[in-house]
């Protein structure tokens, strides 16, 4: 027990170091390349605080551990819009563009749906066991190329608020950005293997299931860069980047993570079910609602509040289900 303890946070640690020198090489990278501050946004920096969970699901697909894949990415994104939001809403209200509640948020909120519809078969379709088939995963990752597609296309008309002013990405030189890139990847894959070996012991030596851990010791451990990212951002004044982040991260968590994770290998839930999903659900609808409440399109501390007491709720509950 005291080596998987001692595994999951050297895994982690290497996690988090890997992503966050990747992502300042990759956005390096792209300045470099002349790419706008709007799609480092969207992209390299909600996609480069995505690596963790793409590196621990994909080695748990691998591995046969499908609970800890499928439950590590439903569970980053309950934190991503109960916990990421309702903090970074807490430490300051976070105006939104129209364009983000109109054009981006609806976005997550269809890939809670196809998440849904494509996991829940027993529920849907009466199938035998919840599944997640390679058929599926292909269709993941077309809507992620997509979502991609439509990214880039934006680039035609850059906004005033995209990505944070990052001096570091700037000025390092292009030896050093590819040394950033390729050292963060060693440190994600490094760091997956040791933390999924440690999560999945901790399962075994306490009696609980993979899917637990995945959706919560697993989902929070990974969607630590997302929230330090938001958290910044906001405190900088850079409020769509807060909100652009988790927005990228959800999206890229469905369609991409789990569409190459299950196309390794069909992902089976298991213990991820209706309430789980659920929760997704309506954390997502909430995220959109919210922002409608008020002329400024604004997250307010009080919605902050409630976010964050609705995933507290949610953790009870899976506490004293266990």
């Amino acid at each position: 027990m005291f080596f998987d303890i001692l595994f999951f946070i050297i895994g982690l640690a290497l996690i988090l170091f890997g992503a966050n020198i990747l992502v300042d090489g990759s956005a390096a990278a792209a300045r470099r390349m002349g790419i706008s501050d709007l799609v480092i946004g969207l992209t390299i920096v909600a996609f480069g605080t995505s690596a963790p969970e793409l590196i621990i699901s994909l080695i748990s697909a691998i591995n046969g551990s499908a609970e800890l894949a499928v439950g590590n990415v439903v569970g980053s994104n309950i934190f991503n819009i109960l916990v990421i939001v309702g903090i970074t809403s807490l430490v300051r209200p976070i105006k939104v563009e129209r364009s983000i509640l109109t054009n981006e948020i609806p976005l997550v909120i269809i890939s809670s749906l196809a998440l849904a519809f494509i996991g829940l078969d027993s529920l849907i379709d009466g199938g035998r066991e919840d599944v997640i088939s390679r058929t599926e995963a292909l269709m993941l990752l077309l809507f992620f190329g997509i979502f991609v597609r439509y990214t880039f296309s934006k680039t035609s008309s850059p906004e005033p608020e995209t990505a944070p002013a990052d001096d570091n990405a700037e000025t390092m030189s292009a030896w050093k950005s590819a040394l950033y890139i390729v050292g963060g990847l060693a440190g994600l894959i490094l760091g997956g293997e040791i933390f999924v070996d440690g999560a999945s012991g901790i399962a075994v030596s306490l009696g609980v299931s993979e899917a637990i851990i995945g959706l919560t010791i697993v989902a929070l451990g990974t969607s630590l860069p997302e929230l330090a990212t938001s958290v910044v951002a906001a405190l900088k004044g850079r409020q769509g980047i807060a909100i652009g982040n988790v927005v990228g991260s959800c999206l890229f968590n469905v369609f991409f993570v789990l569409g190459v994770s299950a196309t390794v290998s069909p992902l089976r839930l298991g213990g991820i079910g209706v309430i789980d999903i659920s929760v997704l659900l309506v954390a997502s609808l909430l995220f959109w609602l919210f922002g409608q409440f008020y002329k400024e399109r604004t997250f307010s501390r009080p919605e902050g509040a409630i976010l964050t007491l609705i995933y507290v709720g949610y953790m009870a509950y899976l506490i004293a289900t266990v």
